[in-house]
């Protein structure tokens, strides 16, 4: 099983959602905790979703439980936090969330992407739902777009 990540800064428009086009997704699961910011520009939720269906007939969907808590992203992004802190306290989110528990492994079954807002998957909450779930699961080979 595929499951694809992608990152929306550091692109334009045209370049993100040809790269989802490309690899052919039929679904985006949107990880962020915060998806209504301005900031976010055409990735803006309902914009995303509106764009996402018409450009590319891909199905948007707001997944919280793969997000993480705002105390955790402050402690990282604000305070200036190791990435290594922020790593193991999301995975231990993911581990209390029991979210290869709840979120099916079905809803990977067709190309299906995790959206976040970083560009590269390095420092990415996005990188670290994908290896939870290859440890959970196995059999799961990612492709951060």
């Amino acid at each position: 099983m595929e499951i694809y990540t992608a990152g929306f800064t550091k692109q334009s428009a045209e370049q993100f959602f040809e790269s989802l086009k490309t690899a052919e997704v039929k679904h985006l699961l949107d990880i962020r905790l915060n998806n209504t910011s301005q900031l976010a520009a055409f990735a803006k939720r309902d914009d995303l979703a509106y764009f996402l269906r018409e450009i590319a007939n891909i199905s948007y969907r707001h997944e919280p439980l793969l997000a993480p808590t705002q105390d955790l992203l402050d402690a990282y992004k604000k305070d200036h936090g190791p990435w290594n802190a922020f790593a193991e306290g999301f995975t231990a989110l993911l581990a209390e969330r029991h979210v290869e528990e709840t979120i099916s492994r079905e809803t990977f079954d067709e190309a299906t992407v995790l959206l976040c807002s970083e560009h590269s998957p390095e420092h990415c909450h996005r990188r670290l739902v994908v290896e939870y779930f290859q440890a959970r699961w196995g059999g799961i080979t990612p492709i951060h777009l």
